[in-house]
């Protein structure tokens, strides 16, 4: 995403808060973590099984044996850091909690829960994870159903799929913004209160 595809999305959202009294940060997260200690996690547990064969089929010394053993878990260790980079081997509910949980800190850490009226929108977007997720402040998750999000975000990772998703985030955002104008439309004096840049992280 280059410097015109994120003043694209800021302007979309300079546009879309111009309909609401809400405010809308936008953040892409490259990935919601590293999960290095899953393929870690594996290949010390699959070297625990190499001494035993060695043990039941040869002679050789304990000493050998443990130092074959250590051998045997560097290289597992770097074949699976590299083969499981970008959380290969982590189940897809792990990643998906992963993400809702680094959507949950991006929102306390952009000033989301600090707007007047209580009326912030995080749209958050997890590539690695291909996770999405829209967070609301309490002024407006009362009063928005999850379906209306959920109809948000499905067209915003299909995007994604199909490498739109610049055009995606742009669409959601529109979509964002006249949810908000519907329950918290613009007041006299509404001002800006948090960037309209897009975070990347």
């Amino acid at each position: 995403m280059d410097s015109a595809d994120r003043d694209a999305i800021a302007e979309a959202v300079r546009r879309a808060e111009s309909l609401t009294a809400g405010e809308i940060v936008v953040v892409i997260d490259r990935a919601a973590s590293s999960y290095r200690n899953v393929p870690a996690m594996m290949a010390l547990t699959l070297a625990l099984f190499v001494p035993w064969p060695l043990l039941w089929l040869t002679v050789m010394s304990a000493q050998r044996i443990f130092l074959i053993q250590l051998i045997c878990a560097a290289g597992l260790l770097a074949s699976l850091l590299w083969y499981g980079r970008g959380g290969r081997f982590v189940p897809g509910f792990v990643k998906r909690r992963r993400a809702h949980d680094a959507a949950l800190r991006e929102f306390t850490a952009r000033g989301l829960t600090r707007t007047k009226g209580r009326t912030g929108v995080l749209l958050y977007i997890a590539l690695q994870e291909r996770y999405a997720e829209i967070l609301a402040d309490t002024g407006i998750d009362g009063l928005v159903e999850k379906d209306t999000w959920r109809g948000i975000i499905e067209p915003l990772l299909a995007a994604a799929r199909e490498d739109r998703l610049t055009e995606g985030l742009i669409a959601a955002v529109g979509s964002v913004g006249t949810v908000l104008g519907q329950h918290v439309p613009p007041v006299p004096g509404d001002v800006d209160e948090l960037s309209n840049k897009v975070i990347l992280l």
